[in-house]
């Protein structure tokens, strides 16, 4: 018994050991830095080589302890203190990319290491993602230089795939923003990002996370207008990005007052304070008639719970446009928009299934109602359908498009007689 007891005071304290020198190990990556600097002295400016010592240093080195380290060293020389100053107390390289030429072709060759590395060491990509937010959020402890490498080279990382566009989330800290230092990296990041990509391919990364209707928070509040935005970046060269924020405006403007009509319908509002709302609308954001007879239709069919039965909803969809179409009629008072209508309607009855046999109700139902011409109902059958569906809703109107031709012609010859 009393052997046992004089036992556990000594394992205990191999095992407490243990643990802290695990612990001293895990926090010290001094030795880490002075080995990845000392392989980048040896390689100097030779990048190919560069990313032969990266591969080869993976295999010995604990990138993934490390990694924050490692990309500090690799484009501030060094590790990196709070704000982005290097810390005094390590050795530091002249082989890093803040100290590389400020060209396009150097940053590629730059990306190329990077691309490489994260290739060959996949768990890295997390922590290099980081290591960009990091650095973007330190941009004022930067020089101007700099900052102009790291945005050339955010671009290109951006435009082959090798990061995600959610690292421009640290551009829109407060700081940054109300010294102008994130709107001048981002014009450095944008002609980038579009040297290397055409517009379509920057908007489609950008709307994947969310970071197409976020592009004004580059300015402070006061500046955050789309006025503002597109001189900008026009005036910079990029009318490319400022065609791209207006658009994204008008849509979120557009989806915004689709969402405000209809509730308005939902509160069963009177239409004639809707119609006052849609035209004061139409003059405050400059929207054509056709953009919003387009909303109205959206609106329209969306307020209500659509009965699923094919017999029932040709009905039920009758009985409701009938009670919205002076509000369809206010705003169709263009031939365009019209057509815009007809369009509208054809898509609907396409893409939901149960309205397919409720098409040509429908036209007829707003030809009644003065909503739709025989004019627009004409070319729409004529030459302006769309291709969704249009076997079939041409066969729906051919009946009723030969009675508009009859009485047309009817109407011509009464004209003629009474001459």
């Amino acid at each position: 018994m009393s052997n046992q007891k004089q036992q556990k005071p000594t394992l205990t304290g191999q095992r407490f050991k243990t643990r802290k020198r695990d612990e001293k190990e895990r926090f010290d990556p001094t030795q880490f830095q002075e080995s990845i600097v000392q392989g980048l002295n040896q390689t100097g400016p030779d990048l190919e080589a560069v990313a032969k010592f990266l591969d080869a240093s993976g295999a010995k080195l604990d990138y993934r302890r490390y990694a924050e380290t490692l990309f500090d060293i690799l484009v501030a020389g060094g590790m990196l203190a709070p704000g982005g100053t290097l810390s005094d107390d390590v050795t530091c390289t002249e082989f890093c990319l803040f100290k590389a030429q400020e060209d396009m072709e150097t940053m590629q060759a730059y990306a190329q290491v990077f691309h490489k590395l994260i290739r060959r060491y996949k768990y890295l990509e997390k922590g290099f993602e980081e290591e960009i937010k990091k650095l973007l959020l330190f941009l004022k402890g930067f020089t101007e230089s700099e900052r102009n490498k790291l945005a050339m080279l955010t671009g290109i990382l951006l435009a082959n795939g090798s990061i995600s566009s959610s690292i421009l989330g640290s551009l829109f800290n407060e700081n940054l923003v109300k010294e102008g230092v994130s709107a001048c990296f981002a014009v450095k990041l944008f002609k980038s990002w579009l040297s290397e990509k055409d517009i379509n391919s920057v908007a489609a990364s950008l709307r994947k996370v969310g970071m197409d209707n976020r592009l004004m928070e580059l300015f402070p509040a006061n500046k955050r207008s789309c006025e503002h935005f597109s001189k900008y970046f026009t005036d910079a060269g990029l009318k490319e990005i400022s065609d791209f924020a207006r658009n994204q405006q008008s849509i979120g403007a557009r989806k915004e007052l689709q969402k405000e009509l209809q509730e308005q319908m939902l509160r069963g509002d009177p239409l004639r304070d809707i119609i006052a709302y849609a035209r004061e609308e139409i003059k405050k954001n400059n929207i054509s008639e056709q953009t919003m007879i387009g909303l109205i239709w959206s609106s329209v069919m969306s307020s209500v719970e659509w009965n699923k039965k094919e017999e029932l909803v040709t009905e039920q969809a009758i009985k409701h446009l009938k009670q919205y179409s002076p509000l369809l009629k206010a705003f169709t008072s263009q031939g365009l928009s019209e057509l815009t209508l007809l369009l509208k309607i054809q898509e609907y009855c396409y893409d939901n299934i149960h309205f397919m046999k409720a098409f040509q109700k429908i036209v007829v139902l707003l030809y009644k109602a003065d909503v739709l011409s025989e004019e627009a109902i004409l070319k729409w059958y004529n030459e302006a359908h769309l291709a969704k569906g249009k076997s079939v809703f041409l066969e729906q109107m051919k009946k009723f498009v030969e009675w508009l031709k009859n009485a047309e012609e009817e109407s011509e010859s009464e004209e003629e007689e009474a001459d």
